[in-house]
């Protein structure tokens, strides 16, 4: 009797860990991104100013509800290197905004009903934030702070890809023995696998794009990523076309330097 104890005690020890070890087995490192085609990929890359113009619809109509974009002033929008709005559009643009307003002329900022005085955007205004503060941004999402978008693609391994990533990854299906926390959501390309962000932030037709294009899930990812791709680099055509003269210039001058060498040189032996 006691022998018989004695082996059940560790069997059953043994049988519970083996039933419970899938539990604790799961690796909820993210997956890697997806493989995406971009304009701007490579050296030679550009934007795509249609992309870009739709990326911004689909930041300006969901993602601004809850991300700022700290980095970006209305005037780069009409800027060389940008998505290629007018300058009349970058205008209407931010004359949609309200801002904040300064005091008005017996100091107040506030009107006779406790509402703060606002004023409409400018070019030489930055993207205003959706919350007036940290605070807000976290009461308004469950006590998580939705980051801000101007740098993202730079600031996550994957850049445009993650973000593609991210955007397209809410409708798999968790593996089994894994239980999504409370108030998150199930992405496998986030860290964790659990993310703050709603699995119904993009979803089909959430625009309607001026130019026709279908706005599938995939679409609107696409074009997000680009324009968040340029938010965080506002300058890599320029920067691009730089690189591109200086290289040429080095080729012709190593051409130059040769043919000088060959010349001086000729005779020497």
């Amino acid at each position: 009797m006691r022998l018989q104890l004695a082996l059940a005690l560790p069997l059953g020890l043994v049988a519970g860990f083996l039933v419970s070890a899938p539990a604790f087995a799961i690796d909820t490192t993210r997956l890697p991104v997806k493989s995406v085609d971009f304009s701007f990929d490579g050296p030679f890359g550009t934007y795509d100013r249609a992309a870009l113009q739709r990326g911004f619809q689909v930041y300006k109509e969901v993602c601004s509800t809850c991300h700022s974009l700290d980095h970006i002033a209305f005037h780069d929008l009409d800027e060389a290197g940008g998505p290629g709005f007018t300058e009349a559009q970058a205008k209407a643009i931010a004359a949609s905004y309200k801002l904040p307003a300064d005091p008005d002329d017996k100091g107040d900022i506030f009107d006779d009903k406790g509402v703060r005085l606002t004023r409409a955007g400018t070019l030489a205004d930055s993207f205003p934030p959706p919350f007036p503060n940290e605070e807000a941004a976290r009461a308004n999402n469950g006590g998580k702070l939705p980051p801000d978008l101007s740098m993202i693609v730079k600031a996550r391994d994957g850049g445009a890809a993650y973000v593609y990533s991210i955007a397209t990854g809410f409708h798999e299906t968790p593996p089994a023995g894994f239980k999504v926390p409370d108030g998150t959501y199930y992405n496998p390309y986030f860290e964790g696998w659990a993310i703050g962000m709603p699995n119904t932030a993009l979803v089909a037709n959430a625009v309607t794009y001026s130019d026709g294009t279908k706005a599938t899930i995939e679409q609107e990812a696409h074009d997000v990523a680009t324009f968040l791709a340029w938010a965080s680099d506002t300058k890599m055509e320029q920067r691009k076309s730089m690189g591109l003269a200086v290289l040429v210039f080095l080729v012709v001058l190593s051409g130059l330097l040769f043919a000088a060498y060959r010349k001086v040189w000729k005779d020497a032996h």
